[in-house]
């Protein structure tokens, strides 16, 4: 069994961030997830007294050349991959899109997403409820480590002036997508959060939603059979009332009567949202997150298996 498999099989995102907290010890938990979102899952040690932006360029593309030799051990340096990886890294993850945005014929990239799967770099994702209509509806494609996600959106695209030396490209898309690019990575863990915060009637399935007029962020079903479901706002600004319209009318598309809703917000809500929480509308900022670092020890840390860089 290579190290990939092994890794796919034993780390789950919360394993991954739990050992990136425990190793790391960020000041916030915006900072932990911004950080996690670019260097998750290679357990190595960062400094964050260093701004994401200069970490990168020395930690990463200062590194290209080695890194690179150590990813195309995966990848056999095969270009319809990394077109493919690049696709699903820049777009919604989709099959289909993600083929389009690489340029491939879906012969070709299944059998490229077949090894990905088998040596354990990716996984899929299916839409937790089927849509109303019979459509058939691609799945989504998650990277199994965040790092590698971050790899193939802002250094794979732009190997040619890396390689040289030239960083302004990649540090201009970064700069351009970096609140953007968090945003996945927040709403996995804020499934976590979930899970933690409906103890008395277990949440048993949860994921997100997807067809080809609307997508909902989270979808949950409880024990009891309770419907949750829930959007993700990771950005500056307050969560609003429009945030909670928004939900329900995405629901309404997808033809779905949830019996609570959730909404995740980086920023905390307007006094007129938090006027309508209540058992119906749970609120959840990132004070919630805390439950998922509680009790870290030495057994959470992940050893770094390949090289530090």
């Amino acid at each position: 069994m290579s190290k990939y498999n092994r890794y796919k099989k034993n780390s789950t995102l919360l394993e991954q961030f739990r050992s990136f907290y425990f190793q790391n010890k960020p000041k916030d938990f915006e900072q932990a997830i911004e950080y996690f979102s670019v260097f998750g899952g290679m357990s190595w040690g960062i400094d964050m007294q260093m701004p994401l932006p200069k970490l990168i360029e020395s930690k990463v593309l200062n590194n290209y050349r080695y890194i690179h030799a150590d990813i195309t051990q995966i990848t056999q340096s095969d270009k319809i991959t990394h077109s493919l990886l690049t696709g699903i890294a820049m777009g919604d993850r989709r099959t289909h899109s993600a083929l389009k945005r690489a340029r491939i014929s879906r012969k070709d990239g299944e059998y490229a997403m077949e090894n990905l799967f088998d040596n354990g770099f990716l996984e899929a994702e299916y839409s937790l409820e089927k849509p109303p209509s019979d459509d058939n509806i691609d799945e989504k494609l998650n990277f199994t480590k965040p790092f590698m996600r971050f790899w193939f959106s802002f250094i794979s695209p732009f190997f040619k002036t890396i390689k040289d030396g030239d960083y302004k490209e990649s540090q201009e898309r970064f700069a351009n997508r970096e609140q953007e690019f968090s945003e996945l990575i927040f709403t996995k863990l804020a499934m976590e959060v979930m899970k933690k915060n409906f103890q008395k009637d277990p949440i048993v399935e949860i994921g997100g939603y997807w067809d080809r007029n609307t997508s909902i962020n989270i979808l949950a079903k409880t024990a009891s059979g309770k419907i949750i479901v829930g959007i993700t706002k990771y950005s500056k600004s307050k969560a609003k009332k429009s945030e909670l319209a928004k939900l329900k009318e995405q629901c309404a598309l997808a033809e779905l009567k949830p019996d609570i809703y959730v909404i995740v917000s980086k920023s905390g809500f307007t006094n007129e949202l938090k006027a309508l929480k209540g058992s119906k509308l749970k609120l959840l900022a990132l004070k919630n997150f805390k439950p998922l670092v509680e009790n870290l020890n030495e057994r959470d840390f992940i050893e770094c298996e390949g090289k530090r860089y």
